[in-house]
């Protein structure tokens, strides 16, 4: 097995985690560690999470993306007992909505492979949940960012990126079509809100969000500021633009400030400098 820890040790709980090779794919090996563990909580963040890649490989991401929750609910039903299940849905189901914001009730209109996915585990999700009895909840999380993202994220590319060019290695930012619009949040708070969610009497669905969208393009223009970069570092690629966009989202969190008390206070700017730091702390 290869994993990847360096997350788990810039954390500090390497040693407190059981790392454990599953194929979710095989209904067998699923079933194996639900017998050998017999978990309280599972939190399914397993995915084929890239929207860009999903319009590449259609195939691999409805598949893995729609199975892999299948057998997690289906081991769950037949074990029997009360493990609580969560699944990470996403904004990105929304797609083209008819109004914004978007709460827990809105229209489902996904325009990637990857949301399409996204959407069909949702309602298998909510399926197992009324049909048998089933405590599974659905997390929608708009954009939320973390110094441990993966550098294909737009966010972490920007920072990493832009870092690269004020410190003279690179000289071009090149991006694809930054005048569309996101709903970005601070990962750490966001992951409190899913605990939350698996802590309360009842499994319901929940919006985790800012409750506000910002252009990607003022998200670079942010970072250039702090870091003393010329705007025509930034240049913009048709290569990079994606076959469908969603122009603008941005979320409502009500129901979670209601029923979870959970609370986002954070800025854009105060995330992104939390961000900045973090990133020039850990250089290398």
């Amino acid at each position: 097995m290869s994993a990847d820890l360096r997350g788990l040790e810039y954390l500090g709980i390497k040693d407190k985690v059981i790392i454990e090779e599953c194929d979710l794919l095989d209904f067998s090996q699923v079933i194996k560690l639900f017998f050998q563990y017999k978990p309280d909580e599972i939190y399914n963040l397993a995915a084929q999470s890239s929207v860009s890649l999903s319009f590449k490989q259609p195939i691999g991401t409805f598949s893995f993306n729609t199975m892999s929750v299948y057998n997690l609910l289906e081991a769950i039903k037949l074990v029997g007992g009360t493990t609580k299940f969560y699944q990470a849905s996403s904004s990105e189901m929304y797609g083209k909505v008819n109004k914004l914001p978007i709460t827990e009730d809105s229209i489902l209109h996904p325009v990637s492979p990857y949301a399409i996915s996204k959407a069909a585990a949702h309602w298998s999700c909510i399926h197992y949940r009324e049909s048998y009895n089933m405590f599974v909840c659905c997390g929608i999380l708009f954009n939320h960012e973390s110094y441990l993202r993966n550098i294909n994220f737009f966010v972490k590319k920007v920072i990493r990126e832009s870092i690269k060019i004020s410190k003279g290695e690179l000289d071009k930012l090149y991006v694809g079509n930054i005048d569309i619009s996101r709903d970005f949040g601070y990962a750490p708070s966001y992951v409190e809100g899913m605990y939350l969610m698996m802590q309360s009497e009842h499994p319901a669905d929940y919006i985790l969000c800012s409750g506000r969208s910002v252009k990607l393009r003022h998200i670079i223009e942010l970072i250039f500021e702090k870091l003393s970069i010329p705007a025509n570092h930034c240049e913009v690629s048709r290569d990079l633009y994606r076959p469908a966009e969603i122009e603008d989202i941005y979320g409502d969190a009500t129901r979670a400030q209601k029923e979870l008390g959970w609370n986002y206070t954070m800025t854009t700017e105060e995330m992104l400098e939390s961000l900045l730091q973090e990133e020039f702390k850990n250089w290398r």
